[in-house]
C-alpha cells in the first residue's frame, strides 16, 4: 500500500517539476494579494497599527487562499484522464486504487507547502514576524487544508465528470469562501448575521487558527477547534474519491 502510494507520489512529483509553470502561476494570485492588499490594511488601521501588525494578521489567510485555492482545481487534470481512457486503465490494474489518488493528494500538499514557504519568506522580507513554533504548526494545518480541498476536487471531478459542470460549481462557492473565511478582512468587520455563518464554516476557524499560531497564542481555543473539523473534513473528502475511484474499476 504505502510502497504503491509513493509510486503514484514520484511519478506526480517528476511530472510537476517538468513543467513548474503551473504551480507558479497558482502562487501569482496570494503573492499580489499580499504586495498589494496588505499595505491597504496597514493604512486603514483595520487589523494593525503598523505594516508588520497587518502582515501578521494577513498572511495566514493568503496562506490558507493557497492551500485552498491551490487545490480545489485540481480534478480538472484527473477529468482530462478519465477521457483519455488513462484513469480507467490504471483503475483496472494491479496498483492498490486507493495509492492513485492518495499519491497526487500528498502531490498536491508537498507543492502546497512549497508555495507557502514562498509566501512566509516573501512577508519576511515585507517585515513580518511569526511565532517559528506557530509557523510550524500553521504549515501542518495548511497541508490539512490542501488535503480536504484535494479530496474535494478528485471526489468531484470522478462524480461530474466535465469540466464545465465542475466549474460552475466551484465558481458558485468561491466568492462566499472567499468572504466567510475573514482571508481578506477579520470576520470581526463583517455585521453580524456574516459572522453568525462564518462560524459554520471551518475554514473560519482554520484562518483564526492561522492567525494566532503566527501571533504566538498557542493554547487559544480555534487552533485545536481548526485542526479537529479540518482533520475529520480531510477524512471524508479523501474517502469520498477513493471510494469514487473503486467504483471507476467496477
Amino acid at each position: 500500500m504505502l510502497k504503491h502510494t509513493m509510486l503514484f507520489l514520484g511519478y506526480e512529483l517528476r511530472s510537476t517539476l517538468r513543467n513548474p509553470i503551473w504551480p507558479l502561476f497558482g502562487v501569482l494570485q496570494p503573492v499580489l494579494y499580499l504586495l498589494l492588499f496588505a499595505p491597504l490594511l496597514a493604512n486603514t488601521g483595520a487589523v494593525g497599527a503598523s505594516q508588520a501588525e497587518a502582515l501578521e494578521a494577513f498572511t495566514p489567510g493568503v496562506m490558507m487562499m493557497v492551500a485552498l485555492f491551490g487545490s480545489l482545481f485540481v480534478g480538472f487534470g484527473m477529468i482530462y484522464e478519465l477521457r483519455e481512457g488513462y484513469l480507467e486503465r490504471l483503475a483496472v490494474s494491479q496498483v492498490w486504487r486507493p495509492a492513485i489518488v492518495l499519491g497526487r493528494t500528498l502531490r498536491d500538499v508537498v507543492q502546497l507547502i512549497v508555495q507557502a514557504l514562498l509566501v512566509v519568506g516573501l512577508a519576511a522580507l515585507m517585515g513580518m514576524r511569526a511565532d517559528p513554533i506557530g509557523l510550524l504548526l500553521m504549515l501542518l494545518l495548511m497541508a490539512v487544508v490542501g488535503m480536504l480541498a484535494s479530496g474535494l476536487s478528485y471526489g468531484m471531478a470522478l462524480a461530474v465528470r466535465d469540466e464545465n459542470g465542475m466549474s460552475q460549481i466551484m465558481q458558485f462557492f468561491a466568492m462566499p469562501l472567499i468572504l466567510l473565511t475573514g482571508i481578506l478582512l477579520p470576520m470581526s468587520l463583517a455585521p453580524q448575521w456574516m459572522q453568525t455563518v462564518a462560524l459554520f464554516n471551518p475554514l473560519y476557524h482554520a484562518v483564526e487558527a492561522g492567525r494566532a499560531l503566527f501571533a504566538g497564542d498557542l493554547g487559544d481555543g480555534s487552533i485545536p477547534l481548526a485542526f479537529g473539523l479540518t482533520l475529520v473534513l480531510a477524512v471524508l473528502a479523501l474517502t469520498w474519491s477513493v471510494r469514487s475511484m473503486r467504483r471507476l474499476a467496477g
